[in-house]
């Protein structure tokens, strides 16, 4: 699994695989990346830092410190 965030975009993306991808489908703020057999790819997280912030409890509390870091 490899994550990346793009500052100037402010969206996170994580990769589940390094296969290629055929097709991606959006709902609001989330783009889902599959291959040919349906399996997930890829995922971006637009407006990540509002995203992160709003589900950060979810997180533990070491984690939280990390992605919220100003």
């Amino acid at each position: 699994m490899k994550f990346r965030y793009d500052k100037k975009d402010d969206a996170l993306m994580i990769w589940l695989s390094k296969e290629p991808v055929d097709f991606a489908e959006q709902n609001k703020g989330l783009i889902v990346h599959f291959s040919k057999k349906n399996k997930p790819i890829l995922i971006e997280i637009l407006d990540a830092s509002k995203f992160l912030k709003d589900t950060s409890h979810a997180f533990p509390a070491n984690i939280r410190e990390q992605i919220l870091v100003a």
